[in-house]
């Protein structure tokens, strides 16, 4: 006697069992799945070779090349590039000026974005609002802001920002900020902008290390007496924020090194070149080498040698400030 379950069943056929039938339906969706996983990661694979390692080998291969008005290589010089790019005086007072500059920004910088974290963090309320309003200025672009400074707040205009608060200490001229080279005030349009620029963002960084550290340590610290917030920094929140600083400080040192945009759209004249003020980095002369000169051989000879300097700089800075060391190694 049939039952309705079973009575309008088709007969089961030979071989034909659930768990072969699952064991087919896997294999044949994990090839699917692969396609899928090529045809996502091969674009970005192939667009990565072609247009930064090709790139990168092919500039240097250019920089051993007399490129002139051409990319092609095949007019082979050897290390002439190099040579005259050592021994032109322009390239080496470029390097000067970055240097001087590095030597100003990153210290002033680490201080402010330090000095910001810690008060955002022992604030009780409206903490959020600081650390976005701090945050903001990271998020406009550095021609932007070079722009704003320059012709509002720098201008050399009796209705400028500067200038009209020097009317109120007692100035009577207008004072051309960009213009002046004797003594070169342009350093002051170029070092505030870019602490406008780039402290919020370095501040977030101390601000979250700083967020990481234990709450028990500081009340440790205060039960064996370290009531004040200087020792409690200086033993506490200064050695657990070591890693973080070392970050920072080579997140800025080569951030400093790449300077372009405030140096070229602040001193730039013209779009051939810059005026009287002697703020050209090395950035700023490789492109006008290259692009200006159309001398892409020389070009591409600097932009290695810049990249050299970035990449000693930071490991020295890595290699005194001990990152990556771990405990054990510090105490041998």
């Amino acid at each position: 006697m049939t039952t309705p379950l079973t009575a309008g069943a088709a007969p089961a056929r030979p071989g034909t069992g659930g768990p072969p039938r699952r064991a087919a339906g896997r294999r044949a969706a994990r090839w699917p799945a692969w396609r899928a996983f090529l045809l996502l990661t091969l674009p970005m694979v192939a667009g990565l070779f072609l247009f930064k390692y090709v790139a990168i080998g092919w500039g240097l291969l250019l920089s051993f090349n007399d490129a002139r008005g051409t990319i092609a290589l095949g007019n082979w010089n050897g290390l002439d590039n190099y040579r005259r790019l050592l021994g032109d005086p322009a390239f080496t007072r470029s390097l000067v000026t970055i240097l001087l500059f590095t030597l100003f920004i990153v210290p002033v910088t680490f201080a402010l974005a330090l000095g910001l974290a810690v008060l955002v963090n022992r604030l009780r309320g409206g903490r959020a609002l600081f650390r976005t309003t701090f945050f903001i200025p990271a998020a406009v672009s550095y021609v932007v802001g070079a722009l704003v400074w320059k012709m509002s707040l720098f201008s050399g205009t009796p209705s400028g920002v500067a200038n009209s608060l020097a009317y109120l200490l007692g100035y009577e001229e207008s004072i051309g900020w960009v213009a002046t080279v004797d003594p070169p005030l342009y350093w002051i349009v170029l070092v505030t902008v870019r602490l406008w620029l780039q402290t919020g963002f370095y501040m977030i960084l101390f601000l979250a290390g700083i967020q990481q550290i234990p709450a028990q340590l500081y009340e440790a610290a205060r039960v064996d007496g370290a009531e004040s917030e200087a020792r409690l920094f200086r033993h506490i929140t200064w050695p657990m924020l070591r890693n973080t600083s070392v970050a920072v400080t080579l997140l800025l040192i080569i951030n400093a090194f790449q300077a372009f945009d405030e140096f070229y759209n602040i001193l730039a004249s013209n779009l051939s070149g810059l005026g009287g003020a002697d703020g050209r980095t090395p950035l700023i002369y490789l492109f006008q080498t290259a692009l200006g000169e159309q001398n892409y051989g020389a070009g591409s000879a600097g932009a290695f040698v810049i990249t050299v300097l970035i990449v000693v700089f930071t490991l020295l800075q890595g290699r005194f400030a001990g990152f990556g060391r771990t405990a054990e190694e510090e105490g041998r």
